[in-house]
């Protein structure tokens, strides 16, 4: 078996940071966009769910083909077409064609989910890879945090459409990086080929899998749900500028670092599915009490603007601490039966859980009804049914 040379974790780190920056660097453009184009505030929205669809097919896609010629060339070819994806983006004129586009930059920049974790599995283990994902985690958070600070500043003072135009830039970085210092880590003496159906099949009636990226799915369908719904709130229903906004995801992020470093804390002395509970506890806790203030607000004593703000983005903060804890321990735990096929695994294991979370994110669409009750009230209902799936998957949640 060929020694596997374990990469920088700030590589990881940069790849799996790729599709963080997609999906939020353009979140505070969603207004000036829908204003632009022409079209309604929940068709705008709808450029993050056909989003996370290309993504979910993109991780069906890569970590097949990553099995047979290695993590490597994928990358790279994957930052190709995610370059093209957002040339297409800057050039649209219509939605039809951002539409298009945006499945495109997905398709590619799908890579850095997939074989992040791919690279991560292929080289930790056990309890580390538990703590891999935390620390991941954590770090990745940067992106979301810098990713609309820097997409609101363009879009206020440049244009939208010059976000994409960054986007290019970052992979071209990127892909240099990979060239001069990623290592192969799943090299040809280690890959077999995998049956897609059989494999398919095994997984499709295992519900610790399906439990487990139902919940990775939910946590992720708040965090992108607020991504696509927060602009619209803060913006026209509380008064933002875009790059105000923007800067509100600095503390947004650093809570979700702080649920990576509580996570690898408790995981010292707590196995991963207790660990977890406290994550959806979290989101149930933040979600409740969000919807209560903001019904309170709309039905028996009005708040001021800015207690409003500051509500919504407090919620929000723990809504993300709970997702890094529970994202990081259900990722670890997910496919310890699967290690002799993992790329082909994460694969399908990320396009489920992509297609529910652009189903969460569609859902939020569909409620946008301009006023401030549907986002906590479509969270809390999340949360709700995080716990019950956890209830239903108990005894699957064994450590291996």
């Amino acid at each position: 078996m060929t020694q596997i040379i374990i990469p920088a974790v700030w590589l990881i780190v940069l790849i799996a940071g790729l599709p963080q920056l997609s999906e939020t660097v353009y979140t505070p453009s969603l207004p000036e966009i829908a204003k632009s184009l022409g079209i309604s505030h929940a068709m705008a929205e709808y450029t993050l769910t056909i989003y996370l669809f290309g993504f979910s097919i993109g991780n069906f896609f890569w970590g097949f083909v990553s099995d047979r010629i290695g993590r490597k060339p994928c990358i790279l070819l994957g930052l190709i077409i995610f370059m093209l994806g957002s040339l297409g983006c800057y050039l649209s004129t219509s939605i039809q064609m951002l539409m298009m586009s945006r499945f495109v930059q997905a398709f590619g920049g799908s890579i850095g989910s997939v074989l992040g974790q791919s690279i991560c599995r292929d080289v930790f283990h056990g309890a580390a890879l538990s703590k891999a994902y935390a620390a991941l985690g954590s770090s990745i958070a940067i992106f979301p945090a810098i990713g609309p600070v820097i997409g609101g500043f363009i879009a206020q003072y440049a244009g939208w459409s010059n976000i994409f135009l960054f986007l290019i830039a970052f992979a071209l970085v990127l892909m240099a990086i990979v060239i001069l210092r990623l290592p192969e880590t799943h090299h040809a003496s280690n890959r077999r080929p995998v049956s897609v159906l059989r494999l398919m099949k095994k997984m499709g009636r295992d519900k610790k899998v399906l439990g487990l990226g139902f919940l990775v799915a939910a946590s992720n369908g708040i965090s992108f749900s607020y991504f696509a719904e927060g602009s619209f709130y803060l913006i026209k229903l509380l008064g933002l500028t875009a790059s105000e906004f923007g800067m509100t995801f600095i503390a947004i992020s650093l809570s979700t670092m702080f649920g990576g470093f509580v996570s690898r804390y408790l995981l010292n002395y707590y196995e991963s599915p207790t660990v977890m509970n406290y994550g959806i506890a979290s989101i149930c806790i933040a979600s409740g009490l969000f919807s209560v203030l903001i019904m309170t607000h709309m039905f028996i004593v009005p708040m001021t603007k800015e207690s409003l703000i500051i509500i919504t983005i407090a919620a929000q903060m723990m809504n993300m601490f709970g997702k890094c804890i529970i994202g990081g321990n259900s990722l670890a735990l997910a496919l310890t039966r699967y290690r002799w096929c993992i790329g082909a695994a994460s694969s399908l294991f990320g396009f489920y859980y992509y297609c529910l979370t652009s189903l969460f994110t569609f859902g939020m669409g569909k409620l946008h009804n301009h006023t401030l009750l549907p986002m906590p009230l479509y969270f809390f209902a999340i949360g709700l049914s995080m716990i019950f799936v956890r209830y239903l998957v108990k005894s699957e949640l064994v450590t291996e």
